[in-house]
């Protein structure tokens, strides 16, 4: 097949670019070095290669209370990315299936986490435009289908993690972020303060896993909302024990700031349709997929772990 990846240079993009070339798949990675996406026509230099598959993962955000001190930019940067992407897609490449990725924070976490409430309620304050942007993408997904007959699938992806996340500084996901803390601690001997009370449960799905699990499905969904998560999830306090007895760093030595930014107090997503379409569905164990990460960390050192100032 002919792929085009928005995002192809980020942390999911450069795995799934380097898995469909695996695959034997031509794949053309796009980056904001290579278009911007908040321009209409940036992706006309495409126009002459008709494409099997376009996999849409760009998006403007980070990790962290970037979502509650960017809401304006969010919703202008993210809205034009997306509709200059859709409208792309149905100007220039309708023989192309869409396959993209919504965000669980799209959901109410007042409701079960399953694709028919993925419009239902509000999700939450703190990252409600962020959310609301990956609903009015879902949006666009229903009406060129419905108009112009296009083909997509829609992705929810839980936390992902595993080696390979960004190195640039910006703000990290909790997981890399309780990593970080914790083998500065190790390693220099500095205070590691977490994010609240450490009660707070999160969901996480191994990278490698993720990228396998969506490519399964592309073959066998169309025109549907998936869930694509672990099924289960756990506190913040057990991921940080996890990656202290990994490290031997003495998990009694964690302070929490109760004070600070946690978003959902739990976000788990249902699975039981990914179950059904794939049973045999093995995910990589939490322990050894920490691991992994956590050596890769060590392996960064120097951009990840520099000694303080």
């Amino acid at each position: 097949m002919k792929v085009l990846v928005t995002g192809g240079t980020g942390y999911l993009g450069t795995a799934l670019c380097s898995r469909l070339r695996a695959e034997g798949h031509a794949v053309v990675p796009v980056g904001s070095r290579d278009a911007d996406l908040t321009r209409e026509g940036s992706l006309d230099r495409y126009n002459a290669t008709a494409f099997d598959r376009i996999y849409h993962l760009a998006a403007w955000t980070q990790a962290g209370d970037f979502c509650l001190l960017h809401p304006g930019e969010q919703w202008i940067l993210n809205q034009r990315i997306n509709t200059n992407v859709l409208g792309w897609w149905q100007a220039r490449q309708p023989q192309a299936k869409l396959v993209c990725m919504g965000t669980s924070c799209s959901y109410d976490p007042e409701q079960e986490l399953i694709e028919e409430n993925y419009l239902t309620g509000l999700p939450i304050d703190s990252l409600f435009t962020y959310a609301m942007t990956k609903r009015m993408l879902y949006a666009g997904l229903l009406a060129l289908h419905k108009q112009f007959g296009l083909t997509y699938l829609h992705a929810v992806p839980s936390t992902l993690y595993g080696p390979g996340y960004h190195t640039d500084g910006r703000q990290m996901h909790f997981i890399f972020d309780l990593i970080r803390k914790i083998l500065r601690g190790k390693l220099y001997g500095e205070p590691v303060v977490l994010w609240g009370d450490g009660q707070q449960r999160r969901e996480l799905v191994y990278l490698d896993d993720f990228v396998a699990i969506l490519l399964r499905l592309d073959q066998k969904l169309d025109n549907e909302t998936i869930n694509i998560g672990a099924g289960e999830e756990f506190s913040i306090k057990h991921f940080a024990e996890l990656i202290c007895r990994h490290v031997d760093y003495d998990p009694g030595r964690i302070q929490y700031d109760t004070t600070r930014y946690v978003g959902a107090r739990s976000k788990c997503l249902s699975v039981k349709k990914l179950q059904a379409l794939l049973p045999d569905v093995r995910l990589t164990p939490l322990a050894s997929g920490l691991g992994q990460t956590i050596d890769w960390f060590l392996s960064e050192r120097a951009l990840l772990l520099p000694p303080a100032a």
